[in-house]
């Protein structure tokens, strides 16, 4: 039998999140993939449901369990299952995830945070190396040093646990089996493989995955197999989330980001994998014409900024201007610049900081925001006024001034992210 192991461990610092105590700015500038090219797809409708992920496989899987009588949450467990096999550059177990989730029986829009936790033994200096100074990030990410403590799987366990219709283990077990048969290596994931050659070749569990044995990239069709992978699968389909969160895979896991990755080790450990818990949070919505958008709220910065740049540009009529006008661009580049401004200086893990969610979205200052957008002419700087007018709405409890005054120190960085 097959000892199950998790696969991809020490590549998980490489495709999966950026490590969570890591500098913001510093990740800003890399792309967590590249780019490998565009594919036009046709318009497609439905009148019940509809399935759709990044790859096709993955989507298949969802629609054959909807097919089984199986609901959203159920189709969601193996698309996210099946991704984690044949698109390990993106997805993965060993990664987190946000679920925003809308319960039709209650009429309830949700969130859950299932996203990584820093392991407990990790400190401000986990970045830092020998010369005292900030790791390069590359130096600092690949390797076991950047791994945090997944929560992929103990969202789907606890997801479904609440909401889903099908059996756990009739879920799971069709991705087992395509693991273990095989999967075709895509053009994506080809290009992907031969782009980190040279990261992947420094862990043997990577290198013999996705390298050949001259250590050259396995390349487009190739049949790629994964009985490792089947095998932790089937734990989890008998024992749910203690299958992997407990036991020889979480063992293996343990082992891989503190041995396999002598170079650079981390500090995951068999109680941070234990204590995970999954975090159930409303959802931030913020106005944008007739509609109420929503999404993730923090620790992610995805629902915040989407909010403020479609409150900051929806002064300016985009619809009015039309898609193709080089102004509606500038105007969304403005309005994201400032967004962005914010999200550097203001949002972070609301677990630690109290992030002024209210204050961001609030109306009239999202006004006086929005008339630092000059059609025609691109802003190219941030006053400090900026500073104080968020500071004035700590005034109103959404922000402790003492936090804010330890930020001060970081204008000059925010006038430097939004000049050219």
């Amino acid at each position: 039998m097959t000892t199950p192991l998790l696969r991809l461990i020490p590549l998980i610092s490489l495709i999966s999140s950026i490590p969570v105590l890591a500098n913001q700015q510093a990740t800003d500038a890399f792309a967590p993939e590249i780019a490998t090219g565009f594919t036009s797809k046709p318009l497609v409708t439905a009148e019940n449901w509809m399935v759709t992920a990044a790859n096709p496989t993955a989507t298949q899987a969802g629609a054959d369990v909807l097919k089984q009588g199986g609901n959203a949450v159920d189709a969601m467990v193996a698309v996210q299952l099946m991704l984690g096999l044949v698109e390990p550059q993106s997805s993965g177990i060993g990664g987190g995830s946000f679920l925003v989730y809308w319960d039709n029986e209650t009429k309830k829009l949700t969130t859950f945070d299932g996203r990584e936790t820093a392991p407990s033994a990790a400190d401000e200096n986990l970045f830092i190396g020998k010369d005292g100074k900030p790791m390069k990030f590359y130096d600092a990410v690949v390797g076991g040093r950047s791994v945090g403590t997944p929560g992929t799987v103990k969202l789907l366990w606890d997801v479904h646990q609440k909401y889903g219709q099908l059996d756990w283990a009739k879920i799971v077990e069709p991705i087992a089996a395509k693991a273990e048969s095989g999967f075709v290596i895509s053009a994506r994931l080809a290009k992907l493989i031969a782009n980190d050659t040279k990261f992947l070749a420094k862990h043997p569990t990577t290198a013999s995955y996705l390298l050949q044995a001259d250590g050259s990239p396995k390349t487009q069709g190739t049949l790629l197999k994964n009985p490792e992978y089947a095998a932790t699968l089937r734990l989890m389909a008998e024992k749910g989330s203690d299958g992997f969160y407990k036991g020889a895979v979480a063992q293996s896991i343990v082992d891989a980001v503190r041995n396999e990755s002598k170079t650079n080790p981390g500090k995951l450990s068999l109680e941070d994998l234990t204590r995970y818990q999954v975090v159930e949070r409303e959802a931030v919505c913020a106005p944008y014409k007739q509609y109420e958008v929503c999404g993730m709220g923090p620790p992610s910065s995805g629902a915040l900024t989407l909010g403020q740049i479609m409150m900051l540009s929806e002064p300016f009529e985009l619809d009015k201007l039309g898609k193709d006008n080089p102004v509606s661009w500038q105007v969304l580049a403005d309005a994201s610049r400032l967004a962005f401004a914010d999200r550097g200086l203001y949002m972070a893990d609301s677990d630690f900081y109290n992030v002024p969610t209210g204050g961001l979205l609030d109306s009239s200052y999202m006004r006086e925001r929005s008339q630092l957008i000059t059609p025609n002419k691109a802003l190219t700087e941030v006053q400090q006024v900026i500073l104080l007018q968020v500071t004035a709405l700590a005034s109103r409890k959404i922000k402790p001034l003492s936090f804010l005054q330890r930020r001060i120190s970081t204008l000059s960085m925010l006038k430097a992210m939004l000049s050219p």
